[in-house]
């Protein structure tokens, strides 16, 4: 099995212990275990925890903002991008999401990540108000406040039924190409 296993499988693993137990999970010794095989596996792909640790914060910069913005700049044409990362965004669970965050209270390293992907995502927002027609500054403050709304939905512990968040998305979109 050793052989057949990638550094991306490793790495699908990390966010996924990541955002069930937090940054401290992430040890090659369990990790090898709940893949099956010995740490010689984990160190054939990464030369320390902190090698792994670094690309794991990579690839959650990859799955949480690039891939996303890829699908979306892939999108139909017909679609609102905007509207259609409200609603991918706002409806996808955020554990890993604040992992992260919480191992960037902690860690320099994790920090740096979130910030960079945090100034990423802002300015494909602002890029897309732009295209929407919205002034540059204006643009800015708005990609702000989306993201601040962004934010503080991952940080709440009770999901609005499916209905009032819709209606709550619908409303905050109406606002912001008003």
């Amino acid at each position: 099995m050793a052989d057949q296993l990638s550094a991306k499988d490793w790495l699908d693993l990390g966010l996924k212990t990541l955002a069930k137990s937090g940054f401290t999970a992430l040890k090659a010794e369990p990790l090898a275990k709940a893949m099956g095989v010995s740490r010689g596996s984990f160190y054939w792909h990464f030369k320390d925890i902190g090698a792994y640790r670094a690309a794991i914060l990579r690839h959650w910069r990859d799955v949480a903002a690039e891939r996303i913005i890829a699908n979306l700049e892939a999108s139909s044409e017909h679609d609102d991008p905007l509207l259609l990362l409200l609603r991918r965004t706002f409806s996808s669970k955020l554990a890993l999401e604040n992992a992260v965050r919480t191992w960037a209270t902690l860690d320099p390293m994790a920090r740096a990540a979130v910030q960079a992907t945090d100034r990423r995502r802002l300015s494909y927002l602002e890029r897309l108000f732009k295209r929407s027609g919205v002034a540059s500054g204006v643009a800015r403050s708005r990609a702000q406040i989306f993201y601040w709304a962004f934010l503080g939905f991952a940080q709440s512990d009770k999901p609005l039924p499916k209905p009032r968040q819709d209606a709550v998305l619908e409303e905050l979109l109406r606002m912001a190409l008003r």
